[in-house]
């Protein structure tokens, strides 16, 4: 598994990604954790088959006592079907997820971890040094979802927006964003089922001081990248699985 220090200014944000140990037929993600002295959060852990990998790479950065907190943007297994051995690895921590998804989430094992429902209009998580915001990201593609956004390291973790279906052997920035959108198209406009969450939510994003965008599969956006996300985002048409109703059709 690949890992790369994103932030480092008092703490840091780490990535973690492209595992070439992973099965084949499971999808690739990244994983991010902010290492922030002995208040440490993990992003998006991950689904139960990269658990071992994910587990071998944060132990050569920090303790595990050290993590403290948890997040899961929504409720996918890709996300967090590997919460049932976090909770045996870490049974003080508290996950940081969708009020709205507990009674789904906890399906994948919460006995000893505390779950900590975030409100629909999100909320703010201070660590030590770092402050983390929840930033709604409803329909996009889940019902309940959340995004994390850390006003220092001007780094928005945007889950599924902005994810992109590669290689494995892929690079961790994207390097050409024109020929990057061929790898993206489908999957936002599959995915994402709503244009007015879409436009809302980059409405939202828009207002932030973003230097880094940062999706749950694919390539990391640095610096223009990101507006220009912001900007082919906002044109495409999503939801493309619903069509118009034609009675002579369906008669």
């Amino acid at each position: 598994m690949k890992e790369t220090i994103l932030f480092d200014q008092g703490y840091e944000w780490i990535y973690f990604g492209r595992d070439l140990d992973k099965p084949e037929k499971i999808i690739d993600t990244n994983q991010y954790l902010i290492k922030d002295g002995n208040r440490c959060l993990l992003l998006d852990p991950g689904g139960i088959e990269t658990f071992s990998s994910m587990l071998a790479s944060i132990t050569r950065h920090v303790r595990l006592e050290d993590i403290s907190d948890l997040f899961a943007s929504h409720q996918d297994p890709d996300i967090i079907s590997s919460l049932r051995l976090w909770d045996k690895a870490l049974p003080h921590t508290r996950l940081h997820a969708p009020w709205l998804w507990e009674g789904f989430i906890r399906h994948f094992g919460c006995n000893n971890i505390e779950y900590v429902g975030i409100p629909d209009d999100g909320g703010v998580l201070q660590l030590n040094r770092a402050k983390i915001h929840f930033i709604p990201a409803h329909y996009l593609h889940s019902s309940g979802n959340f995004h994390i956004y850390d006003p220092k390291a001007k780094l928005l973790m945007s889950g599924d927006v902005g994810a992109a279906l590669e290689p494995i052997d892929s690079g961790i920035f994207v390097e050409d964003f024109s020929e990057h959108t061929k790898k993206m198209t489908l999957f936002h406009q599959r995915w994402m089922p709503s244009n007015k969450a879409k436009n809302d939510w980059i409405s939202r994003v828009r207002e932030l001081d973003i230097e880094m965008m940062a999706p749950q599969h694919g390539r990391i956006f640095k610096g223009e990248d990101v507006k220009r996300f912001l900007d082919w985002f906002e044109e495409l048409d999503v939801g493309i699985a619903i069509k118009p109703f034609d009675k002579e059709e369906a008669a």
